[in-house]
């Protein structure tokens, strides 16, 4: 009987070949990392100093943290030498001369069986460092990457541990190794921050200096036995933080008019709602939102309301009016003009030729910025035919094409250059959209929707950041048939100055999107009425009867005033509507007689003398002008509005009227209140709850909590520290 101990010595006799100096290096350097791979925890020298570790450790170590690795060869020959002690280490794998394939997951923390399950050996180049860092970009992108990685040497040409800056690539290649580098698991992407990332940069070029740009494979592999303890000692990057800088255009409050000196009204049609989600945040955050910040139009607009459809394309929309007793003034009365735009089926739906235009700049690094932008954009993706084409243009401190135009049936491409993003450098906004615009037009498609998304918190600040010149190239731009469409994100700069700027004159809309309920209602419930356009420039213009109304006040739409001739201007740019989408536009009337005029009359103009049926039944006319998408002449729509329009007590009156109410009085109110008087928080919540209707998605229910947040919230919001 012999014991385990004969065994083995029959082993070695049997297979033991013939020494090999640099396996023999190559497998004691093996023990040292198994070593250090146990005892790394262990204090080492002086408390003060850190361990010293090699260049290329820190590069694996920033770029996988705790990820896995995965090595495919097709034969595997393990060469005993050294002495029994190498022999032992070499046991612990499979004997040697059998040919094996096999595919292993192994952990950065088993580091000894990673040297020894590769058979990396001294004779191994692994790499040129132009070779790593590209591929370094790709897995951090989330890619994965397969490459043919080891070339065998002689002895003569092998790397030796101190990185030799004369080695040369040999130019045969004989049974290649294959290593597969995997993207990381949710759970391990905490580590994969733009400080890692600029780390391995770093590292890159000073192991690229060091080797001649040549890395071996112990060069490579040795070192990554200290991967995970680097990641412990370098911080990840704090996310990007400001405070104060948001902006708004300064808004000044729509006056009161008297009617026999200003009859007429117009103003273009407003579908953004940037506004509403803003205001959402801040209230969630437990402050009022700034003044400036509060576009009621947007408010009364971020809502749906049900007001019947037409009844075809040719006509997309009709007008619904109606008037009701001023909640917060008994002695006015308030008149609400709704729109409806004719809604479009699957089978009408026209291609779309989509650019996302994607901030990645430094101050997108937040999780409400970059990261929920990307998933944004995947919900978008559910709302596209497999035939429309998505394209991606990224912007930091220069701009690039991220995704050629792709068909939206090669999903699993989009979203893996959706995942590839990262943030950091400066913004300059303008070389992207320059960029986007021509991509779009590169990829027009006819009688078609051609659009870029520009996704951002606004804050450009390398290239072009005049915002009348980038207005005027928006302007020019629109000529070619693309709409421009604007989504923010983000908070302390979010600029949302420029960016209404961006889409009220590049054809568009403009929201903001806060959280992912709001992406998935702008981008999947509501994308149709956001990407498909059923009317262009649409414009409003209503004359008072001045023997019926002595005063009126447009309520919010101060942005999007025009001039009383620009009404018959097909050359002036107005608002669009999408497929389906309403539009709410609310004016607090005074009648004449009532005594509740706010502006003393002139002494020395002649009272208006209106005679016949208008006197006595009209309280105004209205009109709309429209032009159907591909069309550059408009159609006029008008209506009488007269007492049949009235109701007498806000209770009869039609619930979107008054729920549309509810929500001005509060914009109002976040405005200052200059015109509710006694009226406050708790008379909205009443008129809304009477108002809320079935509420299918909860947006009312919604609103009403936002309006008791408001009672609570602090004027201003507190310094972070």
């Amino acid at each position: 009987m012999t014991d385990e101990f004969d065994d083995l010595k029959m082993t070695l006799a049997e297979d033991a070949p013939s020494s090999n100096p640099v396996a023999r290096k190559a497998a004691i350097k093996a023990g040292l990392v198994a070593f250090d791979a146990e005892f790394s925890a262990a204090a080492q020298g002086s408390p003060s100093r850190e361990r010293q570790r090699g260049r290329f450790s820190s590069i694996l170590q920033t770029l996988f943290g705790r990820r896995s690795m995965t090595l495919t060869q097709p034969r595997f020959r393990y060469v005993l030498a050294g002495g029994a002690s190498v022999a032992v280490l070499a046991l612990v794998v499979f004997g040697s001369n059998l040919p094996r394939q096999f595919s292993q997951e192994i952990s950065l923390q088993k580091v000894a069986d990673d040297r020894l399950a590769g058979d990396y050996d001294e004779g191994k180049v692994v790499a040129t460092t132009s070779q790593l860092k590209s591929e370094v970009d790709a897995i951090l992108g989330g890619q994965e990457v397969r490459r043919e990685l080891a070339v065998p040497l002689t002895d003569s040409e092998s790397l030796p541990r101190s990185r030799n800056k004369s080695a040369q690539l040999p130019q045969s290649v004989s049974e290649p190794e294959v290593m597969t580098w995997h993207a990381p698991s949710a759970d391990q992407t905490a580590k994969s921050t733009e400080a890692n990332r600029g780390i391995a940069q770093e590292s890159f070029a000073d192991l690229s200096a060091d080797t001649g740009g040549v890395a071996s494979a112990p060069a490579i592999m040795m070192e990554r036995a200290d991967v995970q303890a680097r990641i412990a000692d370098a911080p990840a990057k704090a996310q990007y933080e400001d405070q104060g800088r948001d902006r708004f255009a300064d808004i000044e409050a729509n006056p009161v008019n008297v009617v026999a000196e200003q009859p007429v009204s117009t103003f273009s049609i407003d579908v953004d709602t940037a506004s509403y989600a803003f205001m959402r945040g801040s209230l969630n955050q437990g402050v009022l939102p700034q003044k400036d910040a509060v576009r009621i139009e947007e408010l009364i607009n971020y809502f749906d309301y049900d007001y019947a459809l037409p009844d075809d394309r040719e006509a997309p929309f009709r007008a619904h009016v109606s008037v009701m007793p001023t909640p917060w003034n008994d002695e006015t009365q308030l008149m609400s003009i709704g729109i409806k735009g004719y809604d479009l089926d699957a089978a009408e739906k026209p291609h779309a030729n989509l650019v996302f235009l994607i901030d990645t700049s430094g101050s997108m690094n937040h999780e409400k910025k970059l990261p929920l932008l990307i998933n944004s954009f995947k919900l978008l993706l559910d709302s596209l035919d497999a035939d429309d084409t998505v394209a991606i243009v990224t912007y930091a401190g220069s701009a690039g094409t991220a995704l050629e135009p792709t068909k939206v049936s090669e999903r699993a491409k989009i979203l893996a250059s959706l995942e590839r993003l990262r943030s950091g450098g400066s913004t300059a906004g303008a070389e992207g959209i320059r960029q986007a615009y021509l991509l779009a037009e590169q990829n027009l498609v006819e009688d078609g929707v051609n659009r870029v998304i520009l996704a951002t918190d606004g804050d450009f600040n390398v290239g072009i950041t005049d915002q009348e010149e980038l207005k005027s190239y928006i302007e020019r731009k629109r000529e070619t048939g693309i709409s421009l469409s604007v989504l923010g994100f983000g908070r302390g700069n979010y600029n949302d100055e420029l960016m209404q700027i961006l889409a009220q004159n590049g054809n568009g809309n403009a929201a903001y999107i806060d959280n992912l309920s709001e992406a998935r209602k702008v981008l999947v419930e509501e994308a149709t009425s956001t990407l498909f356009t059923i009317a262009k420039d649409v414009k409003i213009q209503i004359e008072f009867n001045p023997a019926t109304v002595s005063e009126y006040r447009l309520i919010g739409y101060e942005t999007r005033m025009l001039a009383r001739e620009d009404f018959n201007n097909d050359k002036i740019d107005a608002g669009d509507i999408g497929a389906g989408h309403t539009v709410t536009a609310l004016y607090e009337l005074t009648p004449v007689g009532t005594g509740a005029e706010r502006i003393d009359s002139l002494r020395y103009q002649p009272s208006a003398d209106v005679e016949g049926e208008a006197a006595s039944s009209e309280m105004a006319f209205l009109k709309i002008r429209y032009k159907l998408p591909d069309s550059d002449t408009s159609t006029l729509i008008t209506q009488a509005i007269t007492e049949d329009n009235v109701s007498n007590d806000v209770s009869s009156a039609p619930r979107e009227a008054r729920f549309a109410a509810a929500v001005a009085g509060f914009g109002q109110l976040l405005r200052g209140g200059r015109h509710t008087g006694d009226y406050g928080y708790d008379h909205v919540i009443a008129l809304a709850q009477g108002a809320k209707g079935d509420d299918d998605f909860g947006y009312r229910s919604e609103f009403i909590s936002l309006v008791r947040l408001a009672k609570s919230a602090a004027d201003l919001e507190a310094l972070r520290r």
